[in-house]
C-alpha cells in the first residue's frame, strides 16, 4: 500500500470502523435484503466485500453460498470469524482493500457489498476491482445510502467540518442511480434498483448521537479531531442533534438505502 495515494486516509478508516461492531445489529436485517436482492443461491460463490463482521456474509453463506469476504479492518474481521463458528458456517474470512482485491479474474458468481465499498475513494478503482473478479453473467448488488436522505446528508455534515483528502470521493454518491449507472458503465446491463428502510431504535436524539459517536468510524474521527476545540465540537454537536431531531420519531430513526442488483456483460 506504501505507492497508495489513499495510505494515509486507509490507515485512519482501518482504525476508525473497528468501533463499528455494536451497529451490526440495525445491520442483521438489511443484510437478508441485500442477499435476497443479489438473488443468492445455493452453490455459488459470494464475494462480500466490505463485509465488516460479516453479516451479510453470513447469511450468504446460510443460502447456500460459497463466501469469501474481505474487509480492511482486522478488528471487525475477528468478529466475523466468531459469528461464523458460532452460525456453523464456512467462511473465508481476509484482510483486504476493495481497490486491491486478492482474487483472480472472474473467480466469483456474486459479488456483494453492503454499506462497504462505497467508503473506497476511488470508485473506478473499486467498481474494476468488483467487477474483474466476477464472472461472465455474474451479479454485483450492494447497499448505499443516497445523498438526498438521512444517511447521505450526516456524512454531508461531517465531510463539511471534515473535509475528505482532496480526490477522494464522497461516499454517498454511491447512493445517485444516475452515478450507479455512469460507474458501472456498459461493463452490466440490466441494471435495477431498490429502495428500503433501515429502522434504528433510540431514546432520543441525543442517544442515536452518542451511540454514533463511539461506532461510526467518521464520526468517532471527528468528534476526537474536535475534542480540542470545545466550543466547535458543541456548535456540532447541537447542529447534528437538530438535524436528528427532524428525522426522530415514536423513538426511532428511519434510514433510507437504495439496493442496486446487475449483470456483467
Amino acid at each position: 500500500m506504501s505507492n497508495d495515494p489513499f495510505a494515509q486516509l486507509k490507515a485512519a478508516q482501518r482504525e476508525g470502523w473497528a468501533l463499528f461492531a455494536p451497529l451490526e445489529a440495525v445491520t442483521t436485517v438489511t443484510a437478508a435484503q441485500l442477499v435476497r436482492h443479489a438473488r443468492i443461491h445455493a452453490g455459488q460463490t459470494v464475494l462480500d466485500v466490505g463485509c465488516g463482521t460479516g453479516v451479510a456474509a453470513l447469511t450468504a453463506a446460510r443460502a447456500g453460498g460459497r463466501v469469501c469476504a474481505l474487509d480492511l479492518t482486522p478488528a471487525l474481521i475477528e468478529h466475523a470469524r466468531k459469528h461464523a463458528a458460532l452460525a456453523g458456517v464456512k467462511i473465508d474470512f481476509r484482510e483486504g482493500d476493495v481497490e486491491a482485491l486478492p482474487y483472480e479474474n472472474s473467480s466469483f458468481d456474486v459479488v456483494i457489498s453492503q454499506f462497504g465499498h462505497m467508503f473506497a475513494p476511488r470508485p473506478d478503482v473499486a467498481i474494476g476491482e468488483m467487477l474483474r473478479v466476477l464472472k461472465p453473467g455474474g451479479t454485483i448488488a450492494f447497499s448505499t445510502w443516497p445523498p438526498e436522505h438521512f444517511v447521505g446528508q450526516i456524512f454531508a455534515l461531517i465531510g463539511k467540518a471534515v473535509p475528505p483528502p482532496p480526490g477522494a470521493a464522497p461516499p454517498p454518491q454511491w447512493g445517485d442511480p444516475a452515478t450507479i449507472r455512469q460507474r458501472l458503465g456498459d461493463a452490466v446491463t440490466d441494471v435495477e434498483f431498490e429502495r428500503e428502510v433501515m429502522i434504528v431504535p433510540a431514546l432520543s436524539p441525543q442517544h442515536y448521537r452518542d451511540g454514533m459517536e463511539h461506532t461510526l468510524g467518521p464520526l468517532a474521527k471527528l468528534v476526537a479531531t474536535l475534542n480540542s476545540e470545545p466550543a466547535k465540537l458543541a456548535a456540532f454537536r447541537a447542529e447534528l442533534d437538530a438535524f436528528i431531531a427532524r428525522h426522530f420519531e415514536n423513538n426511532a430513526v428511519r434510514q433510507h438505502f437504495l439496493m442496486t442488483r446487475a449483470t456483467k456483460k
